[in-house]
């Protein structure tokens, strides 16, 4: 007979010692006591340990990983909290709302910036002529800039001081995204830095993100020191270690998905007061985590796991590459449109380089509507290339 193991028991295995004629009670089998508790301890191990791949799983069942757990006693599922049943309701119910057609849908530009904005005249050219089908919002933390376009002439909002790597930083994001839903007719929201610049035409972009039935979030599993690395038990339990993810904040997302963050304050208390620079030893940054981990537990099936804006991280530094004025060339800009996988790099010991194709509506698309960082030295040849390496959708 074989056991789960693959050990076979033979007449030669089992041992007789002689007995009196009068025989006494019958000796329990012990090799099918073992060999049961061998077979249990073995199916607790699998349900701890359940199997990740399709080949492991037909070791259990011949109906594969569907068929194992079904005969499996389910796993317990964790008590939701009054905060988090509140919470969900209100979230579930705007994701599911019906809201209002706009006549004149509209793009809400977020600008992020310290002061000045030195590709002003860039987006003012890449602005002409779509007038009514965007609006500018600019959240100035140190400085109020003084702006040569009129599309950005009175569109401060409100600002206070943005610290790199502080809740402050996620604050102005919803600072930004506050006053844009103001406008009714803002559909869509785009946060940008001071050093983003537009990689596409405007038409293309406009019809990329208004057509788009996702929000452009970044959300990946970084096992590393720098993403699950950065997490604090004293989440617990409304967000728990599994479900942590890292992204960059450079996002675009649905009307739904503003209100959303609006509505929320329990999972963003968590991040203001858990994960921050110094915390337990760790150096956690909100803006890298809240809205990654928010969306991935609460609808992942609306974002695209990806931003729009194209980051060259190939230097290994803690910022990505500035581009130079001798940077920007012909050829730099066709490479970044052309683009159509997302790349993530986790900070393991031994780096993985996770690559997805882009996908837009079910169809692999490029990427990129934007890109960052560009010195501000670079305007020029901006200017000069912007009429050529843009093109429509």
């Amino acid at each position: 007979m074989r056991t789960a193991k693959g050990w076979r028991v033979t007449m030669k295995d089992v041992q007789f010692s002689p007995t009196s004629r009068h025989r006494g009670p019958l000796k329990k089998p012990t090799w099918i006591i073992v060999l049961i508790s061998l077979i249990c301890m073995f199916l607790i191990f699998a349900y701890i340990y359940p199997p990740h791949n399709r080949s492991a799983c037909y070791v259990f069942s011949s109906t594969g990983c569907k068929g194992f757990s079904n005969w499996l006693p389910p796993r317990t599922v964790r008590e939701l909290s009054d905060d988090e049943i509140a919470s969900r309701v209100v979230i579930r119910d705007i994701l599911h709302a019906q809201l209002a057609k706009s006549a004149n849908s509209k793009i809400a530009f977020l600008f992020l910036t310290p002061g000045a904005l030195p590709f002003e005249k860039l987006w003012d050219k890449f602005f002409q002529g779509h007038e009514g089908r965007f609006s500018v919002y600019v959240h100035a933390s140190k400085d109020k800039p003084v702006h040569s376009s009129r599309y950005f002439i009175n569109r401060e909002i409100r600002s206070d001081k943005v610290v790199w790597g502080r809740i402050s930083m996620v604050d102005a994001e919803r600072r930004l995204l506050a006053n844009s839903l103001k406008d009714p007719d803002n559909q869509h929201f785009v946060l940008l830095s001071d050093s983003c610049v537009p990689i596409r035409d405007f038409d293309f972009v406009y019809s990329y993100l208004l057509n788009t039935n996702v929000s452009f979030i970044d959300s990946f599993e970084d096992p590393g020191v720098h993403g699950s690395g950065r997490y604090s038990d004293h989440m617990l339990p409304e967000v728990e270690k599994k479900d942590f993810r890292k992204g960059a904040q450079w996002f675009t997302m649905k009307r739904q998905h503003a209100i959303v963050i609006m509505a929320d304050s329990l999972y963003y208390s968590k991040f203001r007061d858990y994960c921050k620079p110094g915390m337990d030893g760790r150096n956690c940054y909100s803006d890298e985590h809240y809205l990654p981990t928010f969306f991935y537990m609460l609808d992942p099936s609306g974002i695209a796991n990806r931003s729009v804006t194209q980051v060259d991280w190939s230097e290994g530094k803690w910022h990505p590459k500035s581009y130079r004025e001798l940077d920007v060339t012909r050829e730099l800009l066709k490479n970044m449109t052309s683009i159509d996988r997302s790349e993530h790099i986790t900070s393991e010991e031994k780096r993985r380089y996770l690559t997805a194709p882009c996908i837009w509506n079910g169809i692999q698309r490029p990427c990129y509507l934007f890109a960052r960082k560009f010195l501000p030295e670079t305007l020029n040849n901006l200017l000069v290339l912007s009429s050529n390496y843009t093109s429509k959708i």
